[in-house]
């Protein structure tokens, strides 16, 4: 059963958007994908629990949808979000990526930025960078059960909070955050933020 629109505010992301270029890429890919696999528009929204309105929105880069939204739908198409944005696997096996060629996914309107570095191609471990400018806050909804995020601070200050607990990590510091549970990143000193994190998804 398709969800009601007027509830679907649930799966945006809260603070920021998804990057242009990022979306425009994968609304492409998922297109192909779902006419490969011969679904309908309204086939595979139902599937991912999402209405056909949004789903054509997200097939044309037009909606800003949360990174668990678009994990939901890649997922209904039998692969991960990260490897929508990659080539087939090759026989080599090492990959590198340039800097220029890392994707920008999430951006906010006081600055701050999000860049996929590389991804598994089951998506089981993503590693990013992340640049928090001060005052600025990314709302995340909670991942699958047991999935956990690893954070090292390079500079600044990150605070890390879910609804029970908050804790500030330090430049030179590293955490650990449970996130099949809603949690926040802020940053609350006067200078930027600059992160790594790795995303370690359960199945």
């Amino acid at each position: 059963m398709t969800p009601d629109p007027a509830d679907e505010s649930v799966d945006f992301t809260e603070q920021g958007e998804l990057a242009g270029d990022f979306l425009a890429l994968l609304g492409m890919r998922i297109r192909e994908l779902r006419t490969t696999r011969s679904l309908t528009v309204q086939q595979l929204a139902d599937r991912a629990q999402i209405s056909r309105r949004l789903m054509t929105q997200i097939e044309h880069g037009q909606a800003n949808p949360s990174l668990v939204t678009v994990t939901r739908i890649a997922r209904q198409l039998g692969t991960e979000f990260t490897a929508l944005l990659e080539p087939a696997l090759t026989e080599s096996a090492i990959e590198m990526h340039l800097g220029h060629e890392h994707m920008l996914v999430w951006t906010s309107d006081a600055g701050s930025s999000a860049h996929l570095l590389e991804a598994t191609q089951t998506r089981s471990a993503d590693l990013w960078l992340w640049r928090l400018l001060p005052g600025d806050t990314y709302r995340g909804l909670p991942d699958p059960a047991q999935s956990q995020e690893l954070f090292y601070v390079v500079k600044g200050t990150l605070t890390l909070s879910t609804p029970d607990e908050q804790v500030t990590v330090t430049a030179g510091s590293s955490a650990r955050l449970r996130s099949d549970r809603s949690y926040v990143y802020s940053n609350q000193g006067k200078s930027p933020t600059e992160f790594i994190r790795t995303v370690a998804l359960s199945s």
